[in-house]
């Protein structure tokens, strides 16, 4: 059977560097209350109009397709997950298919938000593993601040999040010494409104929400309850990050790095020490990035090779945890 390996990791972020300074411009916050609740310095937003989820999606691919030194006509897959789509319909697997100039391959969009990149990789490893596919782009892209809420009002979730996109290249090898060692993945939808965009949906619709002009109605904007998402995703992240380790017959001390989601910097320290891991062992990049969802473990992983503090033959653990509930971990042999 085959093996899942990364073959080429590529990301992408936007030029426009947003400090935790320049938000006090439209919304009543510091500096020192930003990094004291997040950890967050600053944050990429979009502010080209050209730019996109799928454009930024695609800068990060070509990035991966090149680093994995293969010619884009070798990709048979696409996976690309992102909660901020170009539209609400069709998702954005098929504009990066059109703009790549791809042959007609399948193209697959997942909505797994934060868990988003490593559900995707549990679904690559198994088409991997199966045979049917060699090379498989997995992208994770996020636009989020076209949608958040930029005043004192909506400041508790507007701070945190950043836009960008990672990408890797998810390719099948014979190497016994390499390779995706397993995937794991849970959900607890009675969660689901704890971390939630309501509208516009079915549900929602555009109209009614117009038709209603309700000044007090933010709906269409995330909602985040920040201390129960908090108390949950301290108790998951080690949990599957466990499950992981356990399933192959590994122990904490045995993790080279941990590149957890990048939800929130407090959230990673708490789990570093719950499971008594030193600095060397876990990657963080939520202090220049914010939160990017899908996009920030394969942005993560993207700037830990190019640091080296990834080398062939490490053992590498992902885990995140986010809307759904939803939370996912992959262990491999890079």
């Amino acid at each position: 059977m085959n093996k899942a390996i990364i073959s080429g990791m590529g990301f992408y972020v936007p030029d426009n560097v947003v400090r935790n300074a320049d938000l006090t411009g439209f919304m009543e916050t510091s500096d020192e209350w930003i990094q004291e609740r997040t950890g967050i310095k600053e944050r990429r937003w979009i502010d080209d109009p050209q730019e996109n989820t799928t454009s930024m999606g695609v800068k990060a691919a070509e990035r991966a397709i090149k680093d994995a030194g293969i010619d884009k006509s070798d990709i048979d897959f696409i996976i690309f997950a992102t909660l901020s789509p170009d539209y609400y319909f069709p998702g954005p697997g098929v504009s990066v298919q059109e703009q790549l100039g791809l042959d007609t391959i399948g193209a697959l969009d997942v909505r797994n938000q934060c868990s988003g990149f490593v559900y995707g990789l549990s679904v690559a490893d198994q088409y991997i593993k199966t045979g049917m596919y060699k090379n498989i782009l997995l992208i994770g892209s996020e636009y989020h601040s076209g949608g958040l809420e930029k005043t004192t009002r909506g400041r508790s979730v507007s701070v945190i999040f950043g836009d960008g996109a990672g990408a890797a290249v998810v390719s099948a090898s014979d190497d016994p010494d390499r390779g995706i060692l397993s995937t794991h993945l849970h959900s607890e939808g009675k969660h689901a409104e704890e971390l939630t965009l309501i509208g516009p949906s079915t549900s929602r619709w555009v109209d009614r929400i117009m038709s209603e002009n309700d000044p007090l109605d933010t709906s269409y904007y995330p909602y985040m309850n920040g201390n129960f998402v908090f108390k949950h995703a301290v108790t998951r992240f080690p949990q599957v990050i466990m499950e992981a380790l356990q399933a192959n017959n590994k122990q904490p001390s045995d993790i080279d790095l941990l590149v957890p989601h990048q939800a929130n910097l407090r959230i990673s320290q708490f789990v570093q020490r719950s499971m008594k891991l030193n600095d060397d062992q876990v990657f963080n990049n939520i202090q220049k990035y914010g939160n990017t969802t899908a996009a920030s473990i394969p942005i993560a992983i993207a700037e830990a090779i190019a640091e080296g503090k990834i080398k062939d033959g490490d053992l590498v653990c992902l885990a995140a945890f986010g809307s759904g509930f939803t939370w996912a971990s992959a262990l491999m042999v890079w």
